[in-house]
């Protein structure tokens, strides 16, 4: 039976690069994301590549729809064998003077609640087969606090504790789990698309070096990351690309 990767938060740019590197070495994809018009279209893409996939429009941000909506996986492609969880934010940094409980309380639904709910669902019958990889896909808040860029990155950084605890417990019993932490602008992303449109600016406090500017990824350059972390499983995490000397500092 063929492989199934499930992609939470499966967009136009890195979730259609992890959908297309996978379905290339034969895995079908469930694609999952809250918008069905995007799902489809995707879906149809990777149909004409010859990848099977199906959609399953559902809102990540209520971590007490994780079981149904893997049960409904399930019934379409019998078992999840990988389980990709990156949902793009649907909004930007906070400060963390002005961070409240209840945004926050939000965040940790979709970046933290949600992926343990997600993998709860998954995990036994990946351990029962002595097989099976669990991907997260965080931004690199998730690494450093910086001014003015709170919210994501609390949320982010619990669930990079959380993986990195569960891959200590798993991975001798034959399950990857990991993170594959992106620290440039994702070419093709929304994030990227408001960079070339002067919409993004650096949040006040936070400077690049002088002459430097953010830098810019390719997604399929980073679904390489992914497929070598799932295949090869020598560690927990990759941080891609490395950051340039000095990004980040905060200001005087």
């Amino acid at each position: 039976m063929p492989n199934t990767i499930a992609l939470f938060g499966a967009g136009p740019g890195l979730g259609a690069a992890v959908a297309r590197r996978f379905g290339r070495e034969g895995y079908r994809v469930a694609l999952v994301a809250r918008r069905r018009e995007p799902l489809d279209a995707l879906r149809s893409a990777l149909t004409a590549a010859g990848v099977e996939a199906e959609t399953f429009p559902a809102d990540l941000t209520n971590p007490t729809n994780a079981p149904a909506l893997v049960d409904k996986i399930r019934k379409r492609f019998n078992r999840v064998d990988a389980l990709y969880y990156a949902p793009a934010p649907s909004e930007g940094f906070t400060p963390a003077a002005d961070l409240d409980a209840g945004a926050l309380r939000d965040l940790i639904d979709l970046y933290l609640l949600t992926p343990v709910e997600l993998v709860r669902a998954v995990l036994p019958d990946m351990l029962a087969r002595g097989n099976g990889a669990i991907l997260l896909g965080q931004g690199a808040s998730a690494l450093h606090g910086l001014p003015g860029m709170s919210g994501l990155g609390p949320a982010m950084a619990a669930a990079r504790n959380y993986v990195h605890s569960l891959h200590g417990e798993v991975a001798g019993r034959g399950v990857y789990a990991g993170a594959i932490t992106v620290t440039a602008m994702i070419r093709g992303s929304a994030g990227h698309q408001r960079l070339l449109s002067g919409e993004f600016t650096l949040p006040e406090g936070v400077k690049l070096p002088a002459g430097a500017e953010l830098p810019v990824v390719d997604p399929d350059e980073l679904a390489e990351v992914c497929w070598e972390l799932v295949t090869r499983r020598d560690r927990v995490e990759a941080i891609h690309p490395a950051l340039p000397e000095g990004w980040g500092t905060p200001g005087a």
